[in-house]
C-alpha cells in the first residue's frame, strides 16, 4: 500500500511545481521532500519525475500516480470530514452555475443560509465547460450545467428546463419580424446560440443573428437587459435572467408560439463522498428548479 504521507508530498510537489516551496508548504526540508519522492519511486519501481535543473516534468507513471493519487487524497479528506462532522446544516458547500440560473438560485440559497447560519455558500458563476473541469478536479461540490456532460467522472441528473424568451422594453407589446428588424439586437456571449434556438423555430425569415441591426453588447448577465429596458434593442435570454431583472416593469418578456427550453442538469463527482450538507443543498436546489417557470407576459397573439 502506498504511504499516504509520501503520496501527499508527491501530489503537493506537482501542484506547487517547486521543491523548496513544497518543503515550506509542508513544513519539511527540501531533502525530506526528495526522500519521499525517492521512496515512492523505489516502492513502485518506476521513475516519477524527470529533473531538469531546478524544475521537473512528470513521466507517464508520474502523471498516472498524480491523477489517481489526488483522487485518493480527496476521498480520504472527505471521509475524515464526514466522520468528524457531518451536520446537514453546517459547513461550506461549493456550487457553480451559468449566470442566468444563478441570478435566481443564489439569493434563495442565501436565504437558506440565514435560516442555518452555520452553513457557508460558495457560489460561482461560470460557463458549462469550466464547471465540468472544476467538478472533475473536485474544486466544486455541485454544478449546474445546461449541456449534458460526457465525462465519465460526473453524475448528471436532469432537474428541470429553462425556457428561452425574447425580451424587449415595456413599450413593445407585440412581436413580428418587421418589428424585430426595426428594434435591433442587444448581444451577449450566448446571444447567437440562444437567438438561433428560439428565433429559427418561430420566424421563417431567420437565418442568422446578423440579420438584425447591432445595438450593443454586454457580458455581465445582470446588465444585459439595461439597454433593452431603455428601448435600445431586443435580446434572447433564459427566463431566469429575464425574471431576475429589476425593475421588472421596464421590460416585456415575450413567449413566442413555439416554446424552446434548455435542459438543466445537476452534477457532482461520482468519486466524491457527499457530505450531508451537500445532500441537503442538492435537495433544496432540486425542489426549487423542478418547479415549472412561466413568464408573466401573455403569449403574443393573445387577446389584450
Amino acid at each position: 500500500m502506498i504511504n499516504p504521507t509520501w503520496l501527499n508530498t508527491f501530489c503537493t510537489l506537482v501542484d506547487v511545481g517547486h521543491f523548496t516551496q513544497t518543503a515550506t508548504k509542508l513544513f519539511m526540508t527540501q531533502s525530506g521532500v526528495s526522500q519521499h519522492i525517492k521512496k515512492l519511486e523505489n516502492q513502485l519501481a518506476s521513475q516519477l519525475l524527470i529533473r531538469q535543473g531546478k524544475s521537473f516534468s512528470l513521466t507517464s507513471a508520474g502523471q498516472q500516480l498524480y491523477t489517481k493519487g489526488r483522487e485518493l487524497l480527496h476521498s480520504a479528506a472527505e471521509l475524515e470530514a464526514s466522520i468528524k462532522q457531518d451536520d446537514a446544516y453546517s459547513g461550506r458547500v461549493k456550487i457553480a452555475s451559468p449566470g442566468s440560473i444563478g441570478l435566481n438560485l443564489y439569493p434563495r440559497l442565501l436565504t437558506l443560509q440565514l435560516t442555518h447560519p452555520a452553513l457557508s455558500i460558495d457560489y460561482r458563476f461560470a460557463p458549462n465547460k469550466s464547471i465540468e473541469q472544476d467538478l472533475n478536479s473536485r474544486e466544486l461540490d455541485l454544478g449546474l450545467i445546461t449541456e449534458l456532460t460526457d465525462s465519465s467522472s460526473l453524475v448528471s441528473q436532469k432537474i428541470g428546463e429553462e425556457p428561452l424568451v425574447l425580451v424587449t422594453s415595456n413599450k413593445v407589446n407585440s412581436i413580428d419580424w418587421g418589428a424585430l428588424v426595426k428594434i435591433g439586437f442587444i448581444s451577449h456571449p450566448d446571444a447567437a446560440h440562444h437567438g438561433r434556438l428560439l428565433l429559427s423555430k418561430n420566424f421563417g425569415q431567420f437565418e442568422h443573428i446578423e440579420q438584425f441591426p447591432y445595438r450593443g453588447f454586454s457580458n455581465q448577465i445582470s446588465l444585459i437587459l439595461e439597454p433593452v429596458s431603455m428601448g435600445l434593442g431586443f435580446t434572447v435570454l433564459p427566463l431566469h435572467a429575464a425574471q431576475a431583472f429589476k425593475p421588472q416593469k421596464t421590460i416585456n418578456i415575450h413567449r413566442l408560439e413555439k416554446a424552446i427550453s434548455e435542459n438543466l442538469y445537476l452534477c457532482f463527482n461520482r468519486h466524491a463522498i457527499l457530505a450531508n450538507r451537500v445532500k441537503f443543498i442538492r435537495s433544496m436546489i432540486i425542489d426549487y428548479l423542478a418547479q415549472p417557470l412561466l413568464p408573466s407576459n401573455k403569449l403574443d397573439g393573445d387577446d389584450n
